[in-house]
């Protein structure tokens, strides 16, 4: 008698699994044609000159770089630096809690989370696929973005400002 009740069951529990295992695959196939959706829709703002906007961005660098243009990042508030401690970028500097040129006593910082780097001369952030994100004047960064001077960064609960 309990055998018929316990197949029964047992179907039950594959049933709800497999509803489950459907379920996921649903939303995930909803959330890739989302981004996807997302990437081809238009920016905000008019299309740079060139594909990467760059070239906008280093206006009025290139005088600035030969008259002693010191890119620098200054912390304002970060766990373990004093506020106001200052990081040379000329050769660019990856942060993070791990092997890192500034490491960061965040809890919220992945081992590698962000890269600034010179692209001619200008320089670039970007998030290195940290699970909490990098936020570039309080905007959560989507692919590298030029510098300019006094963008804020934060990473976690550290916060950074970017001089030259």
């Amino acid at each position: 008698m309990l055998q018929p009740v316990s197949v029964a069951l047992k179907f039950a529990f594959l049933a709800v699994l497999y509803l489950f295992l459907l379920w996921v695959a649903w939303s995930a196939l909803r959330d890739l044609r989302r981004a996807r959706e997302d990437l081809a829709l238009p920016s905000q703002s008019p299309p740079p000159g060139d594909a990467t906007g760059m070239y906008a961005a280093a206006d009025g660098l290139l005088d600035g770089h030969d008259a002693g243009f010191e890119p620098r990042l200054l912390v304002e508030r970060a766990s373990g630096y004093q506020s106001g401690a200052a990081y040379d970028l000329s050769r660019g500097a990856t942060l993070g809690r791990g092997d890192v040129e500034i490491k960061l006593d965040d809890p919220f910082a992945s081992s590698r989370h962000a890269r600034i780097s010179p692209q001619g001369h200008v320089f670039v952030i970007e998030d290195l696929g940290s699970t909490n994100g990098t936020y570039l004047n309080d905007e959560p960064l989507n692919g590298p973005q030029p510098l300019h001077p006094g963008d804020r960064i934060r990473i976690g609960d550290s916060e950074f400002s970017y001089l030259q």
